[in-house]
């Protein structure tokens, strides 16, 4: 008998294992709930759905009209005239800092935490803390970067500008970063480390030729969700000092003198923008919408690209 299902497949053996669980009664919970979960999966998607399609409606008129003259203009009070050159730079930098700082400290501490930390009071202690601040809301950051990064460091950062705003942003994506790189080696099989330990390898041999490769999928979606939260953040920027309004600077975007000067950033100018009353100011925040969406799609893109790469490298 135990021949027979073997030879069927996997999945008529799974079958036939579940209907000899439940007694061949009809799973009515298990249909309820996957059922509610269709519908608010569905639901989700209905919502999304119709709030790109009004961002869409609402800046089309500026997209299809000015689009280059949109994405290179500086900030003007003319909502004819005005662009979101300055806020893309601010954004961008903004995004270098949190990329430099808080990946490599946030993958290095998780490496730490799952490979080489002993399992006790203080290495829990540890964690539950860097949980806990995952879910800090933002606005506490940016409380801590004014109080850190503008006031203390002064000095090292120029006061309110890109850079402390960067620092900041840091800061805010740190734990989640350190959270979702820890699952992500968490989850690669014990018996791969005990190959590598079985050829003679060393630890760090194989956590660098084993397991990050094998964690790298993860590692990249979780890094990328988080960069794509900070690039969203506009009350830490804010309170760090982003500027609301006009913004005397025009260097080049690919400059990097915007770090150590005053900055704006694209969710400044958005929330900027959405208070102002005169009509072409609401065609302006819908297409800037429209573009920090796309900046966002552009970097999950990437992630996505990369990880199927390592995923095919981990199936061979």
């Amino acid at each position: 008998m135990a021949l027979s299902q073997i030879s069927v497949g996997s999945d008529v053996a799974a079958e036939l294992t579940r209907a000899r669980l439940t007694g061949k009664r009809a799973d009515v919970s298990g249909t309820a709930f996957r059922t509610a979960l269709q519908i608010g999966l569905s639901l989700s998607v209905v919502v999304l759905v119709v709030l790109l399609a009004d961002v869409l409606t609402g800046g089309w008129s500026v997209l299809t009209t000015r689009l280059g003259e949109f994405l290179t203009s500086p900030l003007r009070a003319n909502p004819a005239q005005a662009g979101i050159a300055q806020s893309l730079a601010g954004t961008l930098w903004t995004g270098v800092v949190v990329v430099v700082l808080s990946f490599p400290i946030g993958i290095g501490a998780a490496i730490y935490l799952e490979e080489y930390a002993p399992q006790n009071r203080l290495t829990r202690f540890i964690e539950v803390n860097v949980r806990n601040l995952a879910g800090v809301p933002s606005v506490v950051y940016g409380i801590l970067g004014f109080t850190i990064f503008v006031q203390w460091s002064g000095g090292f950062t120029g006061g309110r500008t890109a850079l402390a705003g960067g620092l900041t942003l840091a800061c805010l994506v740190l734990p989640i970063v350190i959270i979702t790189s820890s699952e992500a080696i968490r989850s690669v099989p014990r018996a791969i480390r005990e190959g590598g330990y079985g050829v003679g390898a060393t630890q760090w041999e194989i956590i660098r030729t084993f397991v990050l490769p094998y964690a790298a999928p993860g590692i990249l979606t979780g890094t990328v969700l988080s960069l794509a939260r900070a690039l969203g953040e506009a009350a830490p920027l804010i309170l760090v000092g982003a500027v609301q309004g006009r913004l005397a600077s025009q260097d080049p975007i690919w400059d990097p003198a915007w770090l150590t000067e005053r900055f704006t950033a694209m969710p400044v100018t958005v929330a900027d923008w959405a208070t102002r009353p005169e009509e072409g100011f609401v065609a302006n925040t819908a297409a800037a919408i429209v573009v920090l969406l796309a900046i966002v799609l552009l970097f999950n893109l990437g992630s996505i690209l990369l990880r199927n790469r390592y995923e095919k490298k981990r199936h061979r």
